[in-house]
């Protein structure tokens, strides 16, 4: 069915195979691992010194769900050596699973108690086959030692749904209605009878582990409906959480394939994005810091050399784009407005939630030139709040010239997003030359940008 699109694109059978195997940031990280090291990356721990050496390539997690690879070029000199990074993030919006989760209705039915996870658009998730997935934190004990081992578990079937509410109880639906996700948005997960602790006892087999040895655990609801191509052409590409793992794929796709020996290429995905970057794991943590700096104290260089490393240094934030909507174009600019299938969007915001400016936009525009891929601009109407991504809040913690990007896409934030077939190729394709590039910033603010 899909043979000839994936001859346009060879990028997108893989990028299939991930998001159906990806449906918490927890499986989306692992399957980045598990690449990685089929590529020859060697697994780094943050709580344990490293040996590092030119030529070498590595990667490190953070939480189960972060993860930031790099490969470190084998004539890397420190008086003009660079980092060059792309960003992307793992999570999307979605429901996760309180810890006393089984409710009961009228003795009659069983519901899973959740709360909201970012910010989705409530009504996707409706009368559609849903699923749970995630991690639990296994008790292990060996003598007066106890221990406490991760697995992954994904149910991995239709097991519950939210039911929407009859037309005839609430004649007001299609005139727009607010939900509460403490009412609205609870899944029905079986009838009476249901033992108490049923739904632990499933999440215990799933583990393969006996209830009483799950001590914590985060779970999530996702969207069992697989990705499809459709289209007049078959041009558009639907799935669940394209926001952001149609980045993380795209990147890293780039990051395997673009390599440069002056410089240190650094591939970050980051979990909570959609939440505000702002916990342990997420782009406004200390991760990206933390290994940067060791990087460079592991070549035996110092931190004179870390920050002129930084100065020189680039970071391209991967984080879709809103493509112009068929139905409202009122709500997107009438110039910077960007269509799927056209290319890589550049964002850039005069209230600086975007990291984009003149320097960095020159910069990434010479990239896609070189790799022969076309780009687009979005900016909001400005009469629009818009979103605000995790670039700018990164450069918190490492201030390096930076630009936003992303693929264009509609219905962010739905539980099932639609996308272009061919932006996917572009970014891999872009970000393969960006990675072959050594780009920098000179003395006097100038970008630099030297192929091998």
């Amino acid at each position: 069915m899909m043979s000839a699109l994936q001859s346009e694109s060879p990028e997108l059978s893989g990028f299939l195979n991930f998001l159906s195997q990806s449906p918490t940031a927890f499986h989306a990280a692992a399957n980045i691992r598990a690449r990685l090291l089929e590529s020859g990356f060697e697994e780094l721990f943050e709580g344990r010194r490293w040996s590092l050496s030119r030529g070498g390539a590595y990667f490190l997690m953070r939480n189960d769900s972060s993860i930031i690879a790099f490969r470190i070029g084998e004539a890397l000199d420190a008086k003009d050596a660079s980092f060059v990074v792309s960003a992307s993030h793992s999570d999307s919006p979605c429901f996760k699973i309180k810890e006393n989760a089984e409710l009961t209705v009228r003795g009659k039915y069983m519901k899973l108690n959740t709360e909201g996870y970012g910010g989705m658009i409530c009504s996707t998730w409706m009368d559609r086959p849903l699923s749970v997935a995630g991690r639990v934190l296994v008790r292990r004990t060996a003598g007066h030692t106890e221990a406490f081992e991760t697995r992954l578990v994904d149910f991995g079937r239709d097991l519950v749904m939210i039911p929407s509410l009859a037309i005839h109880m609430n004649r007001a639906v299609n005139d727009g209605t607010a939900f509460n996700k403490q009412v609205d948005m609870l899944p029905l997960f079986g009838l009476a009878p249901l033992k108490d602790g049923e739904f632990r006892e499933m999440v215990a087999d799933a583990a393969q582990v006996s209830p009483s040895d799950i001590l914590g655990s985060d779970l999530y609801l996702y969207n069992r409906m697989a990705p499809t191509v459709w289209g007049a052409h078959r041009e558009f590409l639907s799935s669940a959480k394209l926001d952001d793992l149609e980045c993380a794929y795209g990147t890293l796709e780039g990051f395997l394939h673009g390599k440069n020996a002056k410089s240190i290429q650094v591939y970050c995905c980051f979990d909570n994005e959609e939440v505000g970057s702002g916990t342990g794991q997420g782009a406004g943590s200390t991760f990206l810091p933390d290994v940067l700096f060791r990087v460079v104290s592991a070549l035996g260089m110092d931190g004179e050399d870390y920050r002129c490393m930084t100065a020189r240094s680039f970071l391209a934030s991967c984080d879709n784009a809103h493509a112009v909507h068929p139905n409202h174009p009122e709500k997107t600019d009438d110039s910077n407005c960007v269509y799927m299938n056209e290319g890589i969007v550049l964002k850039s915001s005069a209230a600086q939630k975007y990291t984009s400016d003149g320097i960095s936009t020159a910069l990434y525009r010479s990239v896609c030139e070189r790799a022969g891929v076309p780009v687009q601009f979005f900016a909001n109407r400005s009469d629009m709040a818009g979103g605000s991504t995790l670039g700018n809040i990164a450069m918190k913690q490492v201030s390096m010239k930076a630009v936003d990007l992303g693929l264009a896409q509609l219905a962010m934030h739905s539980a099932y997003e639609t996308a272009g077939v061919r932006d996917l190729s572009y970014l891999a394709s872009a970000t393969t030359t960006l990675y072959s590039s050594r780009l920098a910033v000179s003395d006097n603010g100038a970008p630099v940008l030297e192929n091998e």
